[in-house]
């Protein structure tokens, strides 16, 4: 028996193949039905080049669903449960884990990936998702919730959780200042959770239009779109000539980092979470000199799931507003193309 799933074979080429049905390969597994998984930006560093492609291996690390079967040694969940997985699998129960750290449990991996113990883990993108460690990594809701919150809640397994994380790192609370490099998805639900979080001002960085329009519906009370000194000269006349209390850098590359230490005021801070591939570094004699702080790397998205989940099912957020286009499975190579292109900010891909 097969099922389909995106494959990802060289940079440029990805296709959607038969591969072999999920299995209960522990006691602690389960295997989930997928209902919606998407396309993320650090999925296009393999799919342009920028990470090197090992062969033809499943892609794709976010997606909620229906439990389908569970191994003997899961408790928490039942076939028919509706779950949000976190990107990144976790047993719970490490000591990285038990710290509010999931996304470097001992044990665990990005789906997609492998292990740190080396085994291989599906591809998101797919009909079906075998998720070891069940019990740690999956977040069920309380009822099958309503088609219209899928797409929040499929933010919650990475682009939600992730800003927020920024946010959290960059030390944003009621009155900061904030500005946001970059306006992807995770940058604009940075914007999002900023808001959350009670800040005053918050400026994003963008020069699209339609990702201009969802911040400020998000909460952006400023919108910069010149880069480099002009757009840190931008910053600091909107802010009577200092720079924020927090930045929240949402992109990855030297250029966005540089971006983001040009922003910040002296004694601020700044949250990294953007994937770096593009060779950003940090200048320790300008964080010393400036009494800069720096926080960020892979977001626990599983310590944050509780939260944000609860904020979604009551309508204080709706994150899901940042999928603005919707592909078959089937269609995964148009969706990445158009994603790559700019044309979409974040396509939701239905198997």
């Amino acid at each position: 028996m097969t099922i389909r799933a995106t494959v990802l074979h060289a940079p440029g080429d990805i296709r959607v193949d038969d591969v072999p049905d999920p299995v209960l390969g522990h006691s602690t597994d389960a295997i989930v039905r997928v209902t919606a998984a998407c396309v993320c930006g650090s999925d296009l560093w393999g799919y342009r080049g920028v990470s090197p492609v090992d062969g033809p291996h499943r892609i794709g690390h976010e997606f909620v669903g229906v439990v389908e079967e569970t191994g003997p040694e899961v408790n928490t969940l039942r076939p028919g449960d509706f779950v949000v997985a976190p990107f990144a699998m976790s047993d719970g129960d490490c000591v990285n884990c038990r710290n509010g750290v999931q996304s470097s449990c001992v044990r665990g991996g990005l789906f997609g990936s492998t292990t740190r113990t080396g085994e291989r883990l599906d591809g998101a993108q797919a009909q079906y998702v075998t998720v070891p460690f069940a019990d740690g990594t999956l977040v069920k809701t309380p009822a099958m919730p309503d088609e219209a919150m899928v797409p929040s809640l499929l933010s919650l397994s990475d682009v939600m959780g992730t800003g927020h994380f920024a946010a959290i790192s960059a030390g944003v609370g009621p009155g900061s200042t904030v500005v946001v490099v970059g306006d992807g998805a995770v940058g604009l639900c940075a914007v999002l959770a900023a808001a959350r979080l009670g800040a005053a001002r918050i400026i994003a960085m963008s020069r699209h239009a339609d990702r201009q329009h969802l911040a400020t519906e998000f909460g952006a009370t400023d919108i910069v779109a010149a880069r480099g000194e002009d757009g840190a000269t931008a910053v600091l006349e909107l802010l009577g000539g200092t720079g924020a209390d927090a930045v929240l850098e949402c992109v990855g590359t030297k250029e966005s980092m540089e971006q983001a230490l040009a922003s910040v005021r002296p004694g601020g801070r700044v949250g990294y979470v953007g994937v770096p591939y593009g060779g950003p570094e940090l200048p320790v004699p300008q964080l010393f000199t400036a009494n800069i702080g720096i926080a960020g790397g892979i977001a626990p998205v599983r310590l944050y799931l509780p939260e944000l989940l609860a904020d979604v099912l009551d309508g204080t957020i709706d994150p899901g507003r940042v999928f603005d286009s919707e592909y078959p499975l089937d269609r995964a190579a148009d969706a990445y193309a158009d994603m790559d292109s700019r044309k979409v900010i974040k396509p939701i891909l239905r198997p």
